[in-house]
């Protein structure tokens, strides 16, 4: 990875790392993907070619304040999310524009403008429309779908059914019981990386 995107991944995990929410506190049932963890996921991902670096478009299907995606945004051409909850995703904004002041005074540069954030349920052909015309993609044009544990028996009975074939399927929060999902097969060598992401493909 170019050390310089490697240096601004690092700077994005760094800053919502430190804006997670724990298991106390009015938001406690809120869980978030720690970035730190993915990062150290990266090398391998690109190496795998789970991610190909310019050409990868990717679907985050609960996307909370659309930090993977800003996260991701570095390394692949689409980063899109949906998020159920829209009070998390209305964080979106305010955390980006923190984040670029943050990444200005580092000299690093700033997400490219390649985010596309939708609110809504991710299993709903009807947004699944207004992706697709927002961004020229439909459900089988992503080669890369995302998941915190939460919804993810659903999530991939809906991706069985429309997602391509040899498409990926990522679920962050699993690590001694990895589920089997019909129409995916576990890569094993890969899962559970960095002890707590399973990385699934369609059959």
């Amino acid at each position: 990875m170019d050390p310089r995107i490697r240096n601004s991944l690092a700077k994005v995990a760094e800053f919502y790392d430190q804006r997670k929410v724990g298991d106390s506190g009015p938001l406690g049932f809120r869980r978030s993907t720690d970035l730190t963890t993915l990062l150290a996921c990266m090398d391998r991902l690109i190496q795998e070619q789970v991610i190909v670096p310019g050409e990868t478009a990717f679907l985050d299907l609960g996307c909370a304040d659309g930090r993977v995606n800003l996260f991701l945004s570095y390394l692949v051409r689409l980063s899109v999310g949906i998020e159920l909850d829209e009070w998390t995703l209305d964080e979106y904004d305010s955390l980006r524009s923190q984040l670029e002041t943050m990444m200005e005074k580092e000299g690093l540069p700033p997400p490219p403008e390649n985010v596309f954030l939708f609110h809504g349920d991710s299993t709903d052909p009807r947004l699944h429309d207004s992706v697709a015309r927002r961004t020229g993609l439909d459900i089988e044009s992503f080669h890369l779908f995302y998941t915190y544990l939460v919804m993810h028996d659903a999530f991939a009975e809906m991706l069985a059914e429309k997602a391509r074939k040899d498409a990926i399927f990522m679920v962050y929060g699993l690590h001694k019981i990895l589920p089997q999902y019909p129409g995916f097969r576990l890569l094993r060598h890969l899962s559970p990386m960095e002890g707590i992401l399973a990385i699934y493909q369609k059959v």
